[in-house]
């Protein structure tokens, strides 16, 4: 293990000043902000092509959207949330936190680490430009399935094309994490003492470094059916449908990991401090990550079981309901560490607990689906669209509203309004129950998924329109968070180093940190140093 030693604020070298120091910067913390604020710049984006599906979908035959622009934007929605919101936003905490946590100066590479940030909205505004061009912007889904994807007009293009440098930009970024987690540990952080958090995003960068070049390969692959004559996937010419299916979801389960992995090392580091106890399991949690990591390359074609293309049911349904169990785990710890502890509900507990019971549904709801009896009777229906958003927005999004809360002091040096706060917090939960829970008696009544319109004459109007509002009231959710931060920003630093009592290095530098992260770091001696730290401080002061 590498090590490296705290630098004296005299040797930094002097920050630049004003919007040129954000744009040409590779600190590690600047980086991370600049993740979240792109990455909530296309939530925002991606939330207006959702609520304009949702007022296409309120009532029977609607005609808010086209067929062809309800598919354009139910495309760009998914798309656009996946790999250009969730994932970066997860990688802006990664970025500004995973250093902090293990001690270490900076990213190993900041040149790199920089370049990937800039590539992703170089992606995004890639894809986003198909709106431009003629045809429109890529309408074959998220997925782009063939043969949809490959007689799209020139929007896929740029869809496969914005996804190919956003793929780029996040292998960049797991590579450098990786080489961070491995080498650039202080002393006394070894492997059994990182926080849940560093260990999280160690075992998403693996998933993104052996998953994501498989979905890149592919999409190359596409583009040269496309443009180049060859015949991989395109059926009128011999290609396979079922290739790009496989290379499609080979990467598409592990993804979904990639995006719960962060939250879920969120979770487990705002659980123990707020329930006033060490993690039940530090090294149950550990072990759950490494065998949900593993698992995830194995339960890919659960996705194809209605198509008849897999050839054993019975594995690929024994695996999806093997990887269950590490997950159980998981909640396991979380609520072991909370019984009988003296918990405090602050805001980031707050949205922990929405995290865990909306993660728990979404859990719940995809056991369904691993059967492939019941999966033949809801796999096209909004069933599925309940399931992937309660472990998509109910897990990852609470999961990262959780971690905005709890370090939002450590990255501004001011507190963000708990009574804006408690607003967002049930207007979040009561609009995400609304708009997804009545998604799932839609699936049982026999609703399509992927349809722009619908017959009034099916008796699915009235849940519909409860979920309309549904996902107004989470729009005025977001909103009220954008009005707290930009509140808060503007009041003086108030943020001591350590407001919350935490246990892991971010904590043992001051709020915001300096440029060099740490004038000192205390001894590292177990998976608590800062309340290693406080607790020999408070006997000192005992003493005397």
């Amino acid at each position: 293990m590498a090590v490296t030693e705290v630098r004296p604020e005299a040797a930094a070298p002097a920050p630049r000043a004003g919007l040129l120091s954000w744009l040409t910067t590779t600190d590690h913390k600047k980086i991370g902000i600049l993740y979240l604020i792109n990455s909530f710049s296309f939530f925002v984006i991606g939330g207006i092509l959702a609520l304009l599906m949702r007022a296409q979908l309120a009532r029977p035959n609607g005609h808010v959207l086209s067929a062809h622009a309800y598919n354009q934007a139910c495309t760009l929605h998914g798309t656009i949330m996946i790999f250009l919101v969730i994932f970066p936003l997860l990688a802006g905490f990664g970025n500004y936190f995973v250093p902090l946590q293990i001690g270490a100066l900076d990213m190993a590479f900041p040149r790199v680490n920089a370049l990937s940030f800039w590539l992703l909205p170089v992606g995004g505004l890639t894809i986003l430009s198909g709106f431009l061009v003629k045809g429109g912007a890529a309408a074959a889904g998220w997925t782009s399935y063939v043969p949809l994807s490959v007689q799209g007009k020139t929007g896929q293009d740029l869809w496969i094309l914005g996804l190919m440098i956003v793929g780029t930009a996040s292998i960049l970024g797991a590579i450098n994490f990786i080489v961070t987690i491995l080498r650039l540990r202080a002393p006394g952080m070894s492997l059994t003492r990182m926080p849940i958090f560093t260990w999280s995003t160690l075992s998403t960068s693996f998933l993104v470094v052996l998953a994501a070049p498989v979905l890149t390969a592919g999409l190359i692959m596409l583009l040269s059916d496309r443009r180049f004559g060859t015949s991989f996937f395109d059926p009128v010419h011999g290609g396979s449908v079922a290739h790009w299916l496989n290379t499609f979801w080979f990467f598409g389960h592990p993804e979904v990991y990639m995006l719960v992995l962060g939250a879920w090392g969120i979770v487990s580091e705002i659980i123990p401090v707020f329930s006033g106890k060490p993690l039940f399991s530090h090294q149950g949690v550990v072990l759950a990550f490494l065998a949900i990591t593993g698992l995830s390359f194995t339960v890919w074609a659960h996705h194809m079981f209605t198509t008849g293309l897999v050839p054993s049911l019975s594995f690929f349904s024994a695996t999806t309901e093997l990887i269950s169990i590490p997950t159980g785990v998981l909640f396991w710890i979380w609520l072991a560490t909370m019984w009988r502890g003296r918990i405090r509900l602050e805001l980031p507990m707050l949205f922990a607990c929405g995290f865990v019971a909306m993660f728990l549904i979404g859990g719940i709801d995809g056991v369904w689906l691993a059967s492939p009896a019941m999966d033949y009777s809801i796999h096209d229906t909004f069933w599925v669209v309940a399931h992937i958003h309660y472990v998509l927005f109910g897990g990852a999004i609470f999961g990262i509203m959780a971690g905005m809360y709890y370090w939002f002091p450590k990255m501004a040096g001011r507190f963000l309004s708990k009574k804006l706060g408690l607003w967002h917090f049930w207007t979040m939960f009561v609009g995400f129950n609304l708009t997804f829970f009545p998604m799932h008696i839609l699936g049982l009544k026999g609703m399509p998924r992927r349809i722009a319109s619908y017959p009034a004459d099916k008796g699915w109007g009235t849940l519909n329109g409860i979920a309309t509002l549904g996902s107004f009231l989470i729009a005025i959710s977001i909103l009220l968070f954008f009005i707290n931060v930009f509140v808060s920003l503007r009041k003086p630093r108030t943020a001591p180093a350590d407001p919350w009592q935490g246990d892991t290095l971010e904590w043992a530098t001051s709020s915001p940190p300096p440029a060099h992260n740490f004038d000192t770091l205390p001894r590292i001696r177990s998976v608590r140093p800062v309340y290693d730290a406080r607790m020999a401080s408070t006997a000192e002061e005992g003493g005397t």
